[in-house]
């Protein structure tokens, strides 16, 4: 074979790998895509959250549909963990909390939120759920809304006071956990935080007096 010729097929071999190698990343990048699709309208069905931001992070937190039913647990996880531990009656509390929202033993959520109380998850996690709760809560009526904010203080309040005894017996809160309190409530009250910052005050208030 002429030398020209052994030439020109090496690089025409190369040409045709060049190609097949840059269709192939195309192809993988074009599923990569319709799975995010897929996945980020899994978890818009299953939240009512519509903004594409907010999805967009959850999928890249890690949520499924199976697991986005813990994102009102997170901020639970999170007052759990702002003493440096968690105890096993704050334990108990988030997982009978996990009940009530149909989650069971069985399920990958309730593997996950053991993990998350085994070893503490990191800041992204913690941050990247208020949002999207706040989100959750705006797509409500302003009754289920308002129930929902108020229910999810009143829980993180008892994981807070859970490391002391039954809140107003014996609580102890420390005040990282009440600094917790309040982003936890001015976030999900972001239009409100006067009001939010009054209701943390109020909790506050009657657990100095009951102590």
């Amino acid at each position: 074979m002429p030398q020209d010729r052994l030439f020109d097929d090496l690089g025409s071999s190369k040409e045709t790998e060049y190609f097949r190698k840059k269709e192939q990343e195309l192809i993988e990048k074009l599923k990569a895509r319709a799975q995010f699709e897929t996945e980020r309208r899994k978890l818009s069905q299953a939240t009512n959250i519509t903004d594409e931001g907010i999805l967009k992070d959850l999928h890249e937190l890690g949520y499924t549909r199976e697991t986005v039913t813990l994102l009102h647990l997170v901020p639970m996880v999170e007052v759990a963990w702002a003493s440096g531990q968690v105890t096993r009656r704050e334990r108990n509390l988030i997982f009978e909390a996990a009940q009530l929202r149909g989650i069971t033993e069985d399920s990958v959520a309730y593997k996950l939120l053991r993990n998350w109380l085994d070893a503490r998850p990191p800041e992204a996690l913690f941050a990247g759920a208020l949002p999207a709760i706040r989100a959750m809560l705006a797509a409500l009526p302003l009754d289920a809304r308002d129930a929902g904010k108020r229910s999810l203080v009143n829980y993180c309040t008892h994981i807070a006071a859970a490391s002391g005894g039954i809140l107003g017996f014996g609580q102890t809160i420390c005040d990282a956990e009440w600094k917790l309190l309040e982003k936890i409530a001015a976030e999900i009250e972001r239009d409100h935080q006067a009001a939010a910052k009054l209701v943390v005050a109020e909790k506050r208030a009657l657990a100095s007096t009951d102590q």
